[in-house]
C-alpha cells in the first residue's frame, strides 16, 4: 500500500457499531476479494473488498474476518485469517501481514492463518443461531461475476443448512453512509491530491493536446502523491465527447476554441473523491460557453445548500430540477410551454440535463447509502448538475463532494479546487 497506516480506532469503531446492530447469539462473516485472473499468469491489480476493509483495515487478498459479540470465549469474538506468510512468499509476492502486523492495522488480538478456518468455523458455528452474510445490494450493483464472497457463502449454506441466515448489507449501508472523522480526513486528503492534479493540468492544456495527455498528467500527480490513482474510470471529453455521459475513451485531440470536461478524482487509502470540471482549451471561455457555465455553477450552489439533514434524497432531485428548469429559461433553451406541456415522469429539463444530481461517496465512488431514508449530518454527497448541447457542440458539467452537517450548509471538501470561470481563466494564462 502507498498511504500512511491508519489509526486503528476507525476499524475499532466500526466493528463496534456493526455488532452492536447484529441479531443475539449470532455472527458475521466477511471474505477479501479475489485476485483476477486476465489470462496466462496475468492479473488485474488488487482491490480490496470495502466491507472487510471497513471494519478490519486489513488490505491484502485472502483474508477473512468474523465477528461474534455473543462468543463464550472472548477471544472468538473479532478474529482475522490470513494468509500465511514466509520468506519465500516475502521474497516473490512482498511482505503480507503477520499476526503482529494485522493487530496493529485492526485492533484484532486474535489473528489465525487461513488454513485453520474451516476448523475455527466449526466450533464457532455450534455455539451461534444466526450467521450474517455480506451481499452486494447496491442500488447500482450488476454483478456477473461469481466473487469470493458468493463461492464461501455457497459453501456456508451447504456446510451449516440449519442455521438462520441474516444479511449484513443493510447494516452496513446505515453504517457506511455516515462518515466517522478519520474516514473524512481521508476523504479531504483524496480531495486535496485531486486539486493538485487539476492545478498542473491547468498550466498544462492547450489546443491540440490529446484527451490522453491530460489523463498522464493526471495520473502523475496522483502517484506522485501517494495515491494508487484514479477512483474510477476517468472523463476527459473534449468537445462533443462531453455530451457522452461516461465517454472513457480519452483518445482525441483538444481543438481551439472547445470546451473539455474533466471528470476525475483521486483515490486514497482506499477512499474516494469524484470532482468534475470544465475548461476551456484556449483558455478562455465564449461568451455563450460562459454563461452556461455559469447557469451550471448555480444550479450546484443552491443545490448544496438542500442537502441537510431530515431531506429525502428524491424530493432533492425534484427540487434542483426546478432550479435547473429556471436556468434553461433562462439560457432560451426551454419556453414556458416545454414546461407546461411536459412529462411529469420525464420533465422537459431532462433533455439538457438528464442524470441525478447527488450520489454517496466514500469508500466506493458510488457509496452505500439507502435512499428512502432521510439524509444524516456527516453524509457525503455528489453534487454534480450539467447541461448537454450537443447541437452547440459542448457540454458543462461542475461537480464538488460534500458533507453534510448538522446545521448550515454542507462542507465542501473541494473548497480550494478553482470553479469559478473567471479564476480559471486567469490560472490558465498566468
Amino acid at each position: 500500500m502507498k498511504y500512511d497506516r491508519i489509526n486503528k480506532t476507525l476499524f475499532e469503531t466500526n466493528r463496534r457499531n456493526f455488532m452492536a446492530a447484529m441479531k443475539p447469539n449470532s455472527l458475521a462473516i466477511f471474505n477479501s476479494n479475489d485476485i483476477y485472473p486476465v489470462s496466462a499468469d496475468s492479473t488485474l491489480p488488487f482491490a480490496q473488498h470495502r466491507d472487510i476493509f471497513y471494519l478490519s483495515g486489513v488490505d491484502q487478498e485472502e483474508s477473512v474476518l468474523v465477528v461474534f459479540p455473543d462468543c463464550p470465549k472472548e477471544k472468538h469474538r473479532e478474529i482475522l485469517f490470513l494468509k500465511e506468510t514466509n520468506d519465500h512468499i516475502a521474497v516473490w509476492e512482498g511482505e503480507k501481514l503477520t499476526k503482529e502486523a494485522a493487530f496493529e492495522t485492526s485492533g484484532i488480538t486474535t489473528v489465525y492463518w487461513l488454513q485453520d478456518l474451516e476448523k475455527i468455523l466449526f466450533e464457532l458455528m455450534t455455539q451461534a443461531d444466526t450467521v450474517y452474510i455480506n451481499t452486494n445490494e447496491h442500488y447500482r450493483a450488476n454483478v456477473e461475476t461469481e466473487t469470493r464472497e458468493a463461492r464461501f457463502v455457497k459453501w456456508l449454506k451447504d456446510k451449516y443448512p440449519a442455521h438462520e441466515v441474516a444479511k449484513s448489507n443493510p447494516i452496513l449501508q446505515r453504517l457506511r453512509s455516515v462518515k466517522n472523522p478519520i474516514e473524512l480526513a481521508l476523504m479531504q486528503q483524496a480531495c486535496d491530491i485531486t486539486e493538485k492534479g487539476f492545478r498542473r493540468i491547468l498550466n498544462f492544456v492547450k489546443p491540440d493536446v490529446w484527451e490522453y495527455n491530460i489523463e498522464a498528467e493526471f495520473m502523475h500527480e496522483f502517484l506522485n502523491n501517494r495515491s494508487k490513482g484514479f477512483a474510477y474510470t476517468p472523463i476527459v471529453a473534449s468537445g462533443n465527447n462531453a455530451n457522452v455521459l461516461h465517454y472513457i475513451e480519452n483518445n482525441q485531440q483538444c481543438k481551439a476554441g472547445d470546451l473539455i470536461l474533466l471528470d476525475v478524482g483521486a483515490e486514497y487509502a482506499n477512499y474516494s473523491s469524484d470532482m468534475t470540471r470544465t475548461i476551456p482549451v484556449s483558455g478562455r471561455f465564449s461568451e455563450r460557453q460562459k454563461t452556461v457555465y455559469k447557469a451550471v455553477n448555480r444550479v450546484k450552489e443552491e443545490a448544496t445548500k438542500m442537502l441537510v439533514p431530515g431531506a429525502y434524497w428524491e424530493a432533492y432531485h425534484v427540487e434542483v430540477g426546478k432550479l435547473m428548469t429556471s436556468e434553461l429559461l433562462g439560457l432560451g433553451l426551454l419556453d414556458k410551454a416545454d414546461v407546461q406541456n411536459e412529462n411529469p415522469d420525464w420533465p422537459a429539463y431532462k433533455k439538457y440535463f438528464m442524470h441525478g444530481t447527488s450520489h454517496h461517496i466514500g469508500l466506493d465512488t458510488h457509496d452505500y447509502g439507502l435512499l428512502h431514508e432521510p439524509i444524516q449530518e456527516n453524509m457525503v454527497f455528489t453534487v454534480e448538475p450539467g447541461i448537454y448541447l450537443p447541437d452547440e457542440g459542448f457540454g458543462v458539467r461542475l461537480e464538488d463532494d460534500v458533507v453534510v452537517q448538522a446545521s448550515g450548509e454542507p462542507f465542501n471538501l473541494m473548497r480550494n479546487i478553482p470553479i469559478d470561470a473567471d479564476e480559471i481563466e486567469d490560472l490558465m494564462n498566468s
